[in-house]
């Protein structure tokens, strides 16, 4: 079973469109997307398009729920600032990111062993919080227990890692932080997405036997960056495409 997962599109359209190229060709059996569809660019509506054509099973992100409380006007979309983004999105749009869910969960029976997955945006105790390659190891794994995750999957901080674990039963905890689609914080501007893998003899005892692979792929930064500069938005969220933080 080969899954692929990805996170933290924020409406950079050129991103997503290499990243589907890419994952296209590597013929995933299944696609999750983990939240923060939106925010950051001009292009939400047609990433959430793109998004519900392929029937993607998706979380709501942080951004995306910004959405609940907006107020958009006529004026809202001739005033230059951070919220344009948002006020972009079609109300259909706005709909949709409104009833996502908050975690996926998946339950695979391999052999004798019950192997449960945990998609989240942030955390499963907030939508915000960040679970980053060093947050407290003690910290994760209650965490972990608490919903029942044997793999925790997770995006928010646009940093890439997976992070193996050992339980008090001698078992092995995987944390992966997928990265970021359209907004890498990791110093490299190519966007990431994972590749999942599991196999019939996949075990929590085992862990090399899940294998959790990192793909980066190239895009046009800068015709991407310049598209922010020519919109209402700030500068700022071009210059963070090119520097990747």
């Amino acid at each position: 079973m080969r899954i692929a997962l990805f996170s933290d599109i924020h409406a950079n359209l050129p991103a997503f469109k290499s990243m589907l190229d890419d994952m296209d060709d590597q013929k995933p059996d299944a696609v999750y997307c983990l939240g923060d569809l939106v925010g950051y660019h001009i292009y939400p509506n047609e990433i959430i398009q793109e998004i519900r054509k392929r029937g993607i099973g998706t979380l709501k992100g942080n951004h995306d729920q910004k959405v609940e409380k907006l107020i958009t006007t006529p004026n809202s979309l001739q005033e230059p600032g951070k919220n344009y983004a948002y006020h972009l999105i079609s109300q259909d749009n706005r709909d949709y990111l409104k009833t996502l869910p908050a975690h996926i969960k998946l339950e695979y029976k391999l052999q004798s062993e019950t192997l449960n997955l945990v998609f989240a945006h942030g955390s499963t105790r907030s939508i915000d919080e960040y679970i980053l390659i060093d947050t407290d190891e003690k910290y994760v794994l209650d965490m972990m227990q608490e919903a029942g995750a044997d793999m925790l999957f997770v995006g928010h901080s646009h940093k890439p890692y997976h992070r193996i674990l050992e339980d008090n039963d001698n078992k092995f905890k995987h944390v992966v932080n997928l990265g970021s689609v359209g907004k890498p914080k990791d110093g490299d501007p190519r966007g990431c997405y994972v590749i999942l893998t599991i196999a019939a003899d996949s075990s929590l005892s085992d862990k090399n036997s899940i294998q959790v692979e990192f793909i980066r792929f190239e895009y046009d930064v800068e015709a991407s960056a310049r598209a922010i500069e020519n919109s209402l938005l700030q500068s700022e969220f071009a210059d963070a495409l090119r520097l990747a933080k």
